[in-house]
């Protein structure tokens, strides 16, 4: 498991909010734009397993194969953040892969994502997609049906997809894409075992443009009025994990921040904050390796922390590393990281979904509520 598990269980939901997200909320009038037109889009995949662990090194000697297919938007200007990031795609893909393995089964996943174009011409366009959603694994761990199976523990997993595509037009409305790229499945540590899978990925379908050429509109949006500006952030998580794979108790973790920020530009936002951690499987895990009477210390803590949000409209991918300052049980290394995706539903209330992360090894999936002030 590694920090590429930064988009986790749920991810979606918020990534989804941007697809959905009317242009008056951005505040442009929507009749001076023209519908996005759609993309429709089938391909197929050839994959291999990536041996990222020695614990599921048995498992690699399939070549995973998939399906997908796909319902993308092309932006046009609706939104000022449309032009900022050179017109991307927004939409969603639902995929199918079969592990021909069956220690692993099947797996069926939908996922929503975000196409940024580098180079874009009458025939051609060459991209980067990044995507975040659920999928259902068929064939999950089992201690005793299924007990090889090291990869996942759940049915229920996170996947995390990015892709580098480039789509040749055959006709005005018919694209040859060929693609490549990595597939990732995992629960997050939400349950053991959970080493995840990395499934590096060829791809090559066709998609259908309903217009091509696209128009572009607001190619050149003004600055939003708060660059500049300072805010104070103020949230608080919850978020539960297992111990280890013979408890299978769900040990509930919470957490509280408060930050600073400030709008350096149109897509980022600084900040600078402290946190408190409480996590009752540390407690757990004390009670069974404290010899009887001896003084357990303590499980909470704190740590301070520098945060970046990369802003598409109300919707902003979040990285921070903080560091603790007071962390009596030494549980974990004495820096950590957070990745995830926060969504503005108004001006002041936010939600977001965090991974926490300790040295390229997930934590816990955090869900957070709060206020920008």
């Amino acid at each position: 498991m590694n920090a590429y598990e930064a988009l986790k269980a749920g991810l979606s939901v918020l990534v989804w909010g941007a697809v959905v997200l009317p242009a008056q909320a951005q505040g442009l009038d929507s009749a001076a734009v023209p519908p996005a037109p759609f993309i429709v889009g089938a391909y197929a995949q050839g994959s291999i397993i990536m041996a990222h662990t020695y614990a599921i090194r048995h498992l690699v000697d399939s070549h995973p194969t998939g399906f997908e297919i796909n319902l993308q938007r092309q932006t046009t200007g609706a939104a000022p953040w449309h032009g900022w990031y050179k017109f991307p795609k927004i939409g969603v893909a639902l995929t199918y892969y079969d592990f021909h393995n069956p220690i692993l089964g099947y797996a069926f996943a939908a996922s929503p994502y975000l196409s940024k174009t580098f180079s874009r011409g009458p025939k051609h366009d060459f991209s980067f997609r990044l995507g975040a959603g659920l999928a259902y694994l068929t064939n999950p761990y089992n201690q005793e049906t299924n007990h090889k199976n090291t990869i996942a523990s759940s049915a229920l997993n996170a996947t995390l997809q990015f892709r580098f595509e480039y789509d040749y037009a055959l006709t005005p409305h018919l694209g040859l894409l060929v693609g490549a790229g990595l597939n990732h499945f995992s629960n997050g540590a939400t349950t053991k075992p959970n080493f995840g899978v990395n499934l590096p990925s060829v791809v090559l379908g066709l998609n259908y443009h309903e217009q091509r050429p696209a128009p572009q509109f607001n190619a050149h949006a003004p600055a939003p009025a708060d660059v500049g500006h300072c805010f104070v952030n103020l949230s608080t998580s919850l978020g539960f994990k297992q111990r280890t794979e013979g408890d299978h108790n769900k040990y509930l973790v919470n957490s509280v921040t408060a930050a600073v920020g400030r709008r350096m530009n149109r897509k980022s936002n600084l900040l600078l904050g402290a946190e408190g951690f409480y996590d009752r499987s540390l407690k757990a895990q004390l009670e069974d390796t404290t010899r009887a009477g001896l003084k357990q210390p303590d499980v909470k803590k704190v740590g301070v922390f520098l945060g970046h949000e990369l802003l598409f409209g109300r919707l902003a991918f979040d990285s921070h590393l903080g560091f603790y300052v007071y962390a009596p049980y030494k549980s974990s290394t004495p820096y950590y990281e957070r990745l995830g995706l926060k969504y503005h539903f108004t001006d002041l209330l936010f939600g977001a979904i965090d991974l926490k992360i300790h040295r390229g090894a997930a934590d816990v999936i955090e869900f957070k509520i709060g206020a920008k002030l």
